[in-house]
């Protein structure tokens, strides 16, 4: 919950070029952008969610509160949604997944999001892997304690 992404210098670039505000990018810190924790799984899974036109410069973002998530249907917008989930694998030992799941909400806007989803791809990934990697390194330097 804690880690943050400003330890990869690739996210901060991101980030920059996308014009995200910049701060503390952790899961709080998400949600001072327009994620919602949509589900807080104990100690778990976790849930994030946002609405909003991502294909735009300034990514349409709605400020839509957690229970309007899932009936959010207003037409033009697209709904993400990403979790971490925590699976023990033994002793010392949990895996880390990461899964993030798209809906639009009009034909137009998927196939708007298709054409940005096309060229941000790989970058989202990228995000994704460098989240991963910062939880890592620091799950180890506290079983190193």
């Amino acid at each position: 919950m804690a880690c943050d992404l400003t330890q990869s210098p690739v996210v901060k670039w991101l980030f920059l070029l996308r014009r995200l505000p910049w701060g503390e990018v952790t899961l709080d810190g998400l949600e001072r952008i327009g994620f919602r924790t949509l589900r807080m799984h104990r100690d778990r899974e976790v849930v994030m969610g946002l609405v909003g036109r991502f294909w735009t410069l300034s990514g349409g973002i709605l400020a839509i509160h957690p229970d309007e998530f899932v009936r959010f249907g207003a037409p033009g917008y697209a709904k993400a949604a990403f979790n971490f989930q925590l699976q023990p694998r033994g002793h010392r030992r949990t895996a880390l997944t990461t899964e993030t799941r798209i809906w639009c909400t009009s034909p137009r806007s998927k196939m708007l999001f298709g054409f940005y989803w096309a060229g941000i791809r790989p970058f989202s990934g990228l995000v994704r892997r460098e989240w991963l990697r910062i939880v890592k390194r620091r799950a180890e330097l506290k079983g190193a304690d």
